[in-house]
């Protein structure tokens, strides 16, 4: 399917283990006929028979518990956040089960405004949804479309990163110990010529990447006639007013812009602080940044995991760069370095920073903190919405009434007060992406189910008259 083997790389080392297994044209093809074959049946069942199946899904997660944090640290060259996916994603299963049957229930008949009609609703499933999957985090952005589609009674084709491929085997084999969810689920290897088929082959696709990705699938998802669901990047702006406990602000922040070393599209990317806290403010962020070491040479050791992904790397000393040629000042960190054969930033937090700079407005994905005094409220919120982007946001003042005056005026998705990043935890909050940070709708909340449903009335003439009322 690609005109050649992509080599699948060890983060922390470099070395390549292998080529990736991609399906073939036609065996991709066959899939998706199989996968539409069975999907009949699984729509069919009742919604708390389908819950029950993600139950069982669950159990056998937490049965390969260890096997599939293993796949993933090694897939990621990261210990922490590979044990925060698989435990999320049974939160997640969990949380679908519990909830889907209720929202799945067909809304009470009504009575139209013409006298004898009646109204009656369903949610009819597509048959076959694509999930084409980022990778930085393999496992829990593979299935967080993937579940709620299944909930609502899709068979869902997943297509994971190529550069993340070692949890596809330990994954699936969770999937065939549940007979009714092995006829519907599948996961393939495949770099973007897989992702491609996929699209042409699928009634909806639901993509978690890249700009520039995201939309050539929401034009391949165009061509094919198809709804399009894109999760894309970001550039999240913090705002740090005056006021603020600056202790937690700083924590939080450097939290929410170093977990994962940066490698998450709702990272905190660049700070705006108020002038009168901005000193304090600094000296405490890089206080903290200088504790966080790398998880060198075995992931237990540091808090800081590898770039998985070179290319990313690349772009990561693309924008350092511009940004000290500019005039940006290093407080802490500043290079990639490598070790090992992997490539590895430390905390970077700088100054003297503007938005002439890539680092304040082009997504890095990576560790890097670059700090701006602002005036004022009016002056951070300015910045802040100064972006092509518009996922999530964070906003740190001396209460909550007055964040929440400064984030009703941010042009983004989510806003986490007085923290940072909650989306990484908090999913019930239903959610749009702003901007060039997506498309569709809330992948968030209960309202996201509702994605993978197509809307269906049934208008019943219950008159008693003999002939219809127009005649």
């Amino acid at each position: 399917m690609t005109g050649g083997p992509y080599q699948v790389r060890d983060p922390r080392t470099g070395e390549i283990e292998r080529a990736l297994c991609p399906p073939t044209s036609a065996e991709l093809g066959d899939l998706a006929v199989r996968l539409r074959a069975a999907q009949s049946r699984w729509a069919a069942l009742t919604p708390e028979r389908r819950a029950t199946a993600l139950l069982a899904w669950r159990e056998e997660i937490g049965a390969a518990r260890d096997e599939l944090v293993a796949a993933l640290t090694a897939d990621t060259g990261r210990l922490t956040e590979s044990v925060i996916e698989v435990d999320g994603v049974s939160g997640m299963l969990e949380r679908w089960a519990a909830q889907a049957p209720a929202l799945l229930a067909p809304p009470p008949p009504r009575q139209a405004t013409i006298p004898g009609i009646e109204i009656r609703g369903a949610g009819v499933p597509y048959p076959l949804v694509g999930v084409i999957s980022p990778w930085n985090f393999p496992l829990l952005l593979g299935l967080i479309d993937a579940v709620p589609a299944l909930a609502a009674g899709c068979a869902v084709l997943i297509k994971p990163s190529e550069v993340t491929p070692r949890f596809i085997a330990p994954l699936v084999k969770t999937v065939t110990r549940v007979p009714e969810l092995a006829e519907v689920v599948a996961v393939v290897e495949g770099d973007g010529a897989t992702g491609a088929a996929v699209v042409n082959l699928v009634d909806a696709v639901a993509f978690t990447g890249s700009v520039p990705t995201g939309r050539i699938v929401a034009a391949a998802a165009a061509a094919a006639f198809i709804p399009a669901f894109l999760e894309l990047g970001g550039k999240d702006p913090a705002i740090v007013l005056a006021g603020a406990d600056l202790d937690r602000a700083g924590s939080s922040i450097l939290w929410g812009a170093t977990t994962n070393a940066g490698q998450s599209c709702l990272s905190i990317e660049r700070v705006y602080v108020e002038d009168s806290a901005y000193d304090e403010f600094l000296r405490l962020l890089v206080e903290k940044a200088e504790r966080l070491g790398l998880a060198y040479p075995k992931p237990g050791d540091g808090q800081i995991g590898p770039l998985i992904d070179p290319a990313q790397a690349e772009v990561i000393e693309r924008h350092l760069a511009d940004a000290l040629e500019k005039g940006a000042v290093v407080q802490c960190g500043g290079e990639v370095e490598r070790l090992g054969g992997g490539r590895w930033c430390r905390p970077t937090v700088l100054t003297a920073v503007d938005h002439s700079m890539l680092i304040m407005t082009e997504e890095t994905f990576g560790p890097v903190i670059p700090v701006m005094r602002v005036r004022d409220a009016g002056h951070a919120v300015e910045l802040a919405n100064d972006s092509a982007y518009g996922l999530s946001g964070a906003v740190f003042a001396a209460d909550a009434a007055t964040a929440m005056a400064v984030a009703d005026r941010l042009r983004v998705g989510a806003v986490s007060v007085n923290d940072s990043a909650l989306t990484a935890f908090v999913h019930e909050g239903e959610k749009n992406s702003f901007n060039a940070s997506g498309l569709g709708g809330s992948r968030m909340g209960p309202v996201s189910l509702s994605r993978f449903l197509r809307r269906r009335s049934y208008l019943i003439n219950n008159s008693t008259r003999p002939d219809p009322w127009w005649h």
